[in-house]
């Protein structure tokens, strides 16, 4: 069977984006005060091979391309898609369609969006039949503490970059208990360590 995992850039502190400007929108506001968390997508000299225009350091291209390359489907909470300006009708990986896992209608959804309103069980059920024989990638704090809550995630990948934030919004929301999780491979690189950890059952 396909596996499941997250994978996100991630402070030290545990923020994926960092604080709002003030009086900035709360959709639309992107990373906040905290682009350099995705800064080592665009400072080296490997282009990916999976994203056009990436540009990183030999060890990231590597390990990001072998984890992009296994999604066959992408399941996205409805927060996450909103911030990002609904993935422009499409998806946020070049060749893996999305599952958007929303608690209300969508009527803008595109061609490549799936909506799913009745739980994140049924959105990764319906993102695996679309992933055939390859696995099925999560994106979204909100819905991955979901999945692990409900013990539907196999991997979880962290492209941990050296800052505090101080704030912003977390990865991880409240779980009902504790995931036990396992280091697969830790790879240092330029400004990025990428961690990648299987999940305990």
């Amino acid at each position: 069977m396909s596996k499941v995992f997250t994978g996100l850039a991630v402070s030290v502190d545990g923020y994926i984006s960092g604080k709002r400007h003030e009086g900035a929108d709360e959709f639309g506001s992107g990373l906040g005060d905290a682009p350099t968390l995705f800064d080592w997508y665009f400072d080296g000299d490997t282009p990916s091979e999976v994203f056009d225009g990436f540009k990183l350091s030999d060890q990231s291209a590597r390990f990001f391309d072998s984890i992009a390359s296994r999604i066959g489907a992408i399941v996205v909470g409805r927060t996450t898609y909103e911030h990002s300006s609904r993935f422009g009708g499409g998806s946020p990986h070049p060749a893996a369609p999305m599952v958007l896992l929303s608690h209300r209608p969508v009527p803008e959804a595109g061609d490549r969006q799936t909506v799913i309103t009745t739980g994140v069980e049924d959105a990764i059920t319906a993102a695996r039949e679309i992933a055939g024989n390859k696995d099925v990638g999560l994106m979204g704090g909100g819905l991955v503490s979901s999945a692990l809550a409900a013990g539907l995630v196999d991997e979880v990948i962290l492209h941990q970059v050296p800052i505090l934030l101080g704030g912003g919004r977390r990865f991880f929301h409240e779980l009902p208990e504790h995931v036990e999780l396992r280091l697969l491979r830790a790879i240092p690189a330029p400004g990025v360590t990428h961690l990648h950890y299987g999940v305990g059952r």
